[in-house]
């Protein structure tokens, strides 16, 4: 009776049997296990590059209503003047975009510095050149000048990667500055929302007072209605899709100038290495062989200057324009590479000891002094072009450039000598120094002079090229007998008085003038001028088709 160890075992071991399986499914589609999955995750992001890291800007605070209202400005200011022209209008439009960015970076604790509030100055001074001149073309360049001019004093650089990349900063802020000011906006609206209704409504009430004295001001007396149509824009149904969108335009420019005052990118920052050194003899020898070719080219130079052009030009055939057309453009590329050859050497320059630093300033000093020489054959040979076909706006533009290319060539010596820390900010003073000059001398005045004073001595002028001037070159041309006074008048003056007396705001000093010597004798009408002065076969005798 009694179990034994054998028959216990099975019973005890019962309770831990498993559970008989399911009968199978007699009805219905079989069922499968569910197959083991394992979930992909993506792998992370490749880090930013390191002088996106090194560049990153802080997260600015709130916008302040004070941004706000006066970047509303900027852009109503923006839609109100620019539609007829530049004139005086675009220092107006960015003054208050200024004061935006100036309230911004004290806002978030910035300083004015020396330096940027130079380049605020010379931005603004550089506005000044559509109001003084006609002449699209020196506006334009003093234009896009001042907008690096404006960027760079945002970002306050001064190192060459801040230098490059800081005066084009401008462009990486539009997204980010919509961004904070929307937060901004969010933020305000629900702080003070019982404070902008009724800020709204007096606004409102101001506008509508305003318009309804002023017109029965405007109907009531003659005087004071041209009075408010010489200060107020013509604003029509036609051109509203225009205003607005230089409203948003004009918002965003002045949006985009306080985020960047408030949080600018540290372009600073970012490490450029310097390129592994090389040995004395590596370095040295293509740049001493580059330099003696450049002593034999003005060698040859200095023999022909003293020798006299005369003997020069009887030994090759050539005339005097074609002697300085032949090779000015292949000296100005000279001076361009130069200046790159320049900067590559001093990359890969041997810099272990005072023996290599004198090497490179000997070497590199050397062909700086021989390129001057180059930039004044350059320049010798377009005086000669000019005294042969006049002068017109491509080889003045030309002779410019050459110009500052020398001048930047003095710098770099300079800076071999003292130290190079200031380069990048005495090239950038430099070029907007030039910018202004260019602007200031009114280059269509000059030509105009220069084609007068060639035509009382020599009897050749380019009407056809003078026709094509702006208003800035009538002083000197109403100077020319008839015709060809009035030949070359007649174009410009229909394009003075094509849309009658413009605004204030978009008349430059130029039109001013022009229009006062123009009302006081205006060209003869009643005839055709050009006919009379000769200008059928004139134009294709005396312009060069080459270099224009």
């Amino acid at each position: 009776m009694s179990d034994t160890p054998s028959d216990a075992a099975p019973a005890a071991q019962a309770p831990a049997q498993a559970h008989p399986q399911a009968p199978p499914r007699k009805h219905g589609p079989p069922v499968h296990p569910a197959p083991y999955t394992r979930q992909w995750t993506p792998p992370p992001p490749p880090p930013p590059p390191a002088w996106v890291t090194a560049s990153r800007p802080r997260t600015p605070r709130t916008v302040r209503p004070a941004v706000l209202w006066t970047a509303l400005l900027t852009g109503v200011l923006t839609a109100a003047l620019l539609r007829g022209g530049l004139g005086i209008n675009l220092l107006l439009v960015t003054v208050p975009a200024a004061v935006a960015a100036a309230v911004a970076a004290l806002d978030h604790g910035r300083r004015l510095r020396p330096w940027p509030a130079v380049w605020a100055v010379a931005g603004l001074t550089l506005l000044l050149i559509p109001a003084l001149r006609d002449a699209w073309w020196p506006s334009f360049l003093a234009v896009v000048a001042a907008a690096f001019l404006g960027s760079l004093a945002l970002h306050g650089c001064r190192r060459w990667p801040g230098v490059l990349l800081g005066g084009a900063g401008l462009w990486f802020a539009p997204v980010p500055a919509i961004g904070w000011a929307l937060r901004g906006l969010r933020e305000r609206a629900g702080r003070d929302r019982g404070r902008v209704l009724p800020m709204l409504k007096t606004v409102g009430v101001t506008v509508v007072l305003l318009v309804v004295f002023g017109a029965l001001f405007a109907g009531a007396d003659a005087a004071f209605a041209d009075l408010l149509a010489d200060l107020m824009p013509d604003v029509t149904v036609t051109d509203a899709p225009l205003r607005v969108l230089l409203l948003v335009v004009g918002t965003l420019f002045a949006l985009c100038a306080a985020w960047t005052a408030a949080a600018p990118r540290r372009w600073d920052r970012i490490k450029v290495k310097p390129g592994r050194a090389r040995r004395r003899a590596e370095w040295a020898l293509p740049l001493v062989v580059l330099a003696v070719l450049f002593a034999a080219f003005n060698a040859v130079q200095l023999a022909v200057l003293f020798g006299g052009y005369e003997k020069v030009l009887a030994k090759t055939g050539l005339t005097y324009a074609e002697y300085a057309r032949q090779g000015f453009w292949q000296l100005l590329v000279v001076t361009l590479l130069t200046v790159v050859v320049i900067g590559l050497a001093l990359r890969w320059a041997p810099r272990g000891s005072d023996r290599d630093v004198l090497l490179v300033r000997s070497v590199l000093g050397t062909i700086c002094v021989l390129t001057l020489v180059v930039v004044a054959s350059a320049l010798r040979r377009m005086d000669l072009y000019v005294d042969a076909y006049g002068l017109t706006r491509l080889r003045i533009s030309v002779a410019g450039v050459e110009l500052w290319l020398g001048l930047l060539i003095v710098l770099i010596m300079a800076a071999g000598v003292f130290g190079a820390r200031r380069l990048p900010r005495a090239v950038v003073v430099s070029a907007a120094a030039s910018v202004l000059a260019f602007g200031l001398v009114s280059p269509d005045s000059l030509i105009a002079d220069q084609q007068v004073s060639r035509f009382g001595s020599t009897g050749k002028i380019d009407l056809a090229y003078l026709r094509n001037l702006s208003a800035d070159a009538v002083p000197e041309l109403d100077e020319l007998p008839e015709p060809q006074r009035s030949c070359a008048l007649e174009k410009i003056v229909e394009h003075l008085y094509e849309d009658g007396t413009e605004a204030w705001y978009t008349t430059s000093l130029g039109e001013v003038r022009a229009r006062a010597l123009l009302d006081d004798r205006p060209p003869r009408t009643g005839y055709r001028p050009c006919d009379a002065a000769g200008l059928e076969g004139f134009y294709d005798e005396w312009r060069d088709p080459v270099f224009p």
